[in-house]
């Protein structure tokens, strides 16, 4: 069974930051990607940073400059440093992975529960 643990969100006047942890654990044996989504209400679920295994980041346009995503491989953890965020950034963040375990062998997609981030004016 394979687990994704977010902690970090919270509330933050604009201008401020915020550092989202993502650790997976259970019964991994290999990842592939780590990234974050987050989904505001009413609004469908959209990407804000990605990390390939060996690769670049990646980050929408949108968060481009104030948002950092790194990741811990030795740890299983990816961690996203929010600076400057502004209210527009308000929403639940998802952490996702794509990563292979040893009960089913394939490549597959994993889901932390969620964590919210909410950004006053």
């Amino acid at each position: 069974q394979v687990q994704l643990v977010e902690s970090g969100g919270g509330l933050v006047q604009a201008g401020g930051s915020l550092r989202l942890s993502c650790a997976a654990s259970g019964s991994i044996l290999s990842i592939r990607v780590m990234g974050w989504y987050r989904q505001a209400p009413g609004k469908q679920r959209d990407l804000v940073a990605s990390i390939i295994s060996g690769g670049s980041p990646n980050y929408a346009d949108s968060v481009k400059g104030r948002f950092s995503i790194s990741r811990d491989s030795a740890k299983n953890t990816v961690y996203l440093q929010m600076n400057s965020l502004k209210p527009e950034d308000t929403a639940v963040y998802y952490c996702n992975a794509v990563l292979l375990s040893t009960r089913s062998l394939r490549w597959d997609d994993y889901w932390g529960q969620g964590t919210q981030v909410t950004v006053s004016s």
